[in-house]
């Protein structure tokens, strides 16, 4: 058409056409996904929720391409061309890489929570989650240096430089390995930590002293979350070079020992028949251990152990309180001659005869008599 043809693109207004149209195109382009994905969402819901931060992102990146090719068609200022070309190639970058990091993080929890940890034999849904997060990790740094090369490549002599940087790298190199040493050595250890199965998240371990759950694991370090709330930053290395317990290595299940010091005088039949009756009432005891020893007998009395056990670390805490206040009660109430006592035995009095004065000896020489 002859309007078309004598229309000048590379002017103001045909810029602002220019914009005004791949606007229009984006808005159809980001409808059209949603659509697509509120159609998947009738088969599966909650996945269109789900979808939200990455179709946001898509929009920005797709507002960002639209503008850039808008410049480079129809911008009238040339001069200016090399800077907003520059900037703009920088920012769809920056915003793909976080298009495709929040696609990731995306997958990553659609998987993971396939993996129900509450469950009450959880070990393989403990490892998987702890595996995924440290892949998702790995994902996103690896996601984030392509981005950053990406960028420093767009800048006219980057090859020159990084060519020069690797050229005189020989003196440096020793310099950064030497400085980065433990920060390398944990970052293994991370890696190590996640697929050689050595403990998990949730996993329930006892580090220096201290009893606790793993409530994160990253490249470089592992927390945990005492039982008291408190949380213990522990480097990676820790876990590779340091023993530790880990009580749900390979289940969940527990058990564990409530011990009495009672008098010679208990009964042990009735202490364990009241040990089957409150395990009997309380849905803690997982119905796997459950029995009394008398495992000592000395110093005046005897101890009684009672061995039982439940699900999680949680449960096994509150059943072993449980069992300790009502054998306790028990024997206050109905074996108080089974209470611990101190024996004192009264001796009878030695009598003591009292020694004699002695003696002098005689001596041969005469003693003068008295008058």
């Amino acid at each position: 058409m002859p309007l078309f043809d004598s229309f000048v693109w590379r002017s103001w207004t045909g810029f602002g056409l220019a914009v005004v149209i791949a606007l229009v195109i984006v808005v159809l382009i980001v409808a059209t996904v949603a659509l697509a994905a509120r159609v998947v969402a009738r088969r599966r819901p909650g996945v269109y929720a789900t979808l939200g931060p990455l179709r946001r992102r898509l929009r920005l990146l797709l507002a960002l391409i639209a503008l850039w090719v808008a410049v480079a068609l129809t911008f009238p200022l040339r001069d200016w061309m090399p800077v907003l070309d520059q900037l703009l190639r920088i920012l769809v970058i920056a915003a793909g890489a976080w298009v495709v990091a929040a696609g990731v993080t995306l997958a990553f929890e659609r998987t993971t929570g396939r993996y129900d940890i509450s469950a009450a034999d959880n070990r393989v849904a403990r490892r998987m989650r702890t595996q995924l997060l440290i892949l998702k990790r790995l994902a996103l740094v690896v996601i984030g240096v392509v981005a950053i090369g990406s960028i420093l490549l767009t800048f006219d002599g980057a090859e020159a430089v990084g060519a020069s940087l690797l050229a005189s790298a020989g003196l440096a190199s020793v310099v950064a390995g030497l400085a980065a040493q433990s920060t390398l050595a944990n970052l293994f250890a991370g890696m190590q930590l996640a697929f050689s199965d050595a403990i998990r998240v949730d996993d329930v371990v006892i580090v220096e002293g201290e009893f606790g759950r793993i409530e994160e694991i990253t490249l470089t370090y592992v927390v945990v979350r005492i039982w008291d709330q408190r949380r213990m930053v522990l480097p990676s290395t820790y876990f590779t070079t340091t023993p530790f317990q880990n009580w749900t290595r390979t289940t969940a299940d527990l058990m564990g020992p409530v011990v009495l010091d009672l008098d010679w005088r208990v009964d042990v039949e009735g202490l364990r028949a009241e040990l089957d009756r409150v395990l009997a009432e309380t849905p803690l005891w997982n119905g796997a251990v459950s029995n009394i020893q008398i495992v000592d007998a000395t110093g005046g009395m005897v101890r009684a152990r009672a061995l039982i056990s439940a699900a999680d670390s949680g449960q096994l805490w509150d059943l072993q309180v449980l069992v300790r206040e009502k054998l306790v009660a028990w024997v206050r109430d109905h074996a108080p001659e089974a209470m611990p006592v101190q024996r004192l035995e009264e001796a009878a009095p030695v009598l003591v005869r009292p020694l004699r004065e002695t003696e002098p000896e005689p001596s041969g020489e005469a003693q003068p008599e008295s008058e």
